[in-house]
């Protein structure tokens, strides 16, 4: 009987791992901002740029490496409210995700970008000069900064 009940445990928490992995993504502590969706929504009707972002979307494209000066690795989000977002990881300075998939969620802090597609989500790894602030991007539980 405590086998089952053990074995019933484990596939909740696989089942809920899978089902909502952000519940599970650990990133770097900061204080609390608004949403993605809100922070993003409101940077790109206003056209803003340099706007410090922070939230989460599901993969929905990954795209060729941009490799001409700094190497970036490239891939589009959509978040809660269906925008989408061009992330642009600058894998010079910080690790690349090697794992990532389509329909993986991944965490992000960085700065927003507008653009009329959407808008591009940059500066997501630290600062080698300490001038900028440093954002990240966090995939099944390990954080890339």
């Amino acid at each position: 009987m405590r086998k089952s009940v053990y074995i019933a445990a484990l596939f909740g928490l696989a089942y809920l791992l899978v089902q909502t992995p952000e519940l599970f993504e650990q990133a770097p502590d900061s204080a609390p901002q608004a949403s993605s969706t809100e922070q993003v929504s409101e940077a790109y009707a206003q056209q803003q740029s340099k706007v410090q972002v922070r939230g989460q979307g599901v993969v929905i494209k990954l795209l060729p490496d941009d490799t001409k000066g700094s190497r970036h690795q490239k891939f589009i989000l959509r978040l809660s409210d269906g925008h989408t977002l061009l992330v642009a990881h600058n894998i010079d300075l910080a690790p690349r995700i090697n794992d990532l998939r389509v329909k993986d969620y991944v965490g992000f802090m960085g700065e927003y970008e507008w653009n009329p597609q959407g808008g591009v989500l940059h500066w997501t790894h630290h600062d080698p000069a300490g001038r900028h602030p440093g954002g990240w991007l966090s995939h099944n539980g390990k954080t890339y900064q």
